[in-house]
C-alpha cells in the first residue's frame, strides 16, 4: 500500500545528531487528512485514494461539492488531492491520516508548485549567454537570433523569453528526519519547492534511498 499525504510547507530549519552533525531541513506541517473516496481496479480501472486537508466554511463549497463530502461524512476541505495506490482496499471513508504514517529514515517524493517570478527573459530563464559587452555593442541580455533568413518564422520549440516559474515541480528522494505525530511535522532533509504556507503532496518514493 502506498502511503500520501498533504501538508503546508512551515519553512526550513537545522537540526543535529548525536554526532553533532547539522542537516538542513524543511518543517511541513502534514495533516491530519482525510479520505474522502476510494477508487478500484473492478468499478473505475485503478486504485486511487482521494484526500481532503484542511477544513474550510461550507458556505464556500458548493452543492455538488459539500455532497461529495457528505457520502464520507467529512465537512468540505480547502484541498482535495488523488494519489495512486497498489491496493485501495487498507482505506475507509472518512479515514483520518496523520504524519505517523512516515517515520523517520523513510525516503519520500516531494511535489508542489514552485515559486513564480514574472515575466523573465532568455538569459535569466534559461541560462543564454550574454552579448558582446565592449566595442559599443548596446545588446547585451537580448535573446540573439531566432533562425536562419530562410524559412522567414520561428520553429515551434523556440525558447523565448517570458513567464518563469509557477510550474510544479517534484524533488524524488528526500529523507524524513524526524515525526511528530502530536504536532503533525515532519522533517525533511534538503528544500522543498514552493512559498511559505504552499500545499505539499508528499508520497512514498518510487525510486528508494
Amino acid at each position: 500500500m502506498t502511503k500520501a499525504i498533504l501538508a503546508k510547507k512551515i519553512g526550513m530549519t537545522q537540526v543535529y545528531d548525536e554526532q553533532g552533525r547539522v542537516t538542513p531541513v524543511t518543517v511541513l506541517e502534514a495533516g491530519p487528512c482525510h479520505v474522502v473516496q476510494i477508487k478500484n481496479d473492478k468499478i473505475d480501472g485503478y486504485n486511487s485514494v482521494q484526500i481532503g486537508f484542511l477544513a474550510k466554511k461550507e458556505q464556500r463549497s458548493n452543492r455538488p461539492l459539500k455532497g461529495h463530502f457528505q457520502k464520507a461524512s467529512l465537512k468540505p476541505m480547502r484541498y482535495l488531492r488523488e494519489f495512486r495506490v497498489d491496493d485501495s482496499s487498507g482505506y475507509k471513508p472518512g479515514q483520518e491520516i496523520k504524519a505517523d504514517c512516515f517515520s523517520a529514515g523513510d525516503y519520500v517524493d516531494v511535489s508542489s508548485i514552485a515559486r513564480g517570478k514574472g515575466f523573465a527573459g532568455s538569459i535569466k530563464k534559461m541560462g543564454f549567454s550574454c552579448g558582446p559587452k565592449t566595442h559599443g555593442s548596446h545588446y547585451h541580455r537580448g535573446p540573439g537570433s531566432l533562425g536562419a533568413v530562410a524559412p522567414a518564422r520561428v520553429f515551434k520549440g523556440r525558447r523565448l523569453p517570458g513567464r518563469m516559474g509557477g510550474w510544479r515541480r517534484t524533488v524524488q528522494s528526500l529523507r524524513v528526519v524526524e515525526t511528530d505525530a502530536a504536532k503533525n511535522l515532519l522533517l525533511v532533509r534538503g528544500s522543498v519547492p514552493g512559498p511559505r504556507g504552499g500545499l505539499v503532496e508528499i508520497k512514498e518514493s518510487v525510486k528508494g534511498r
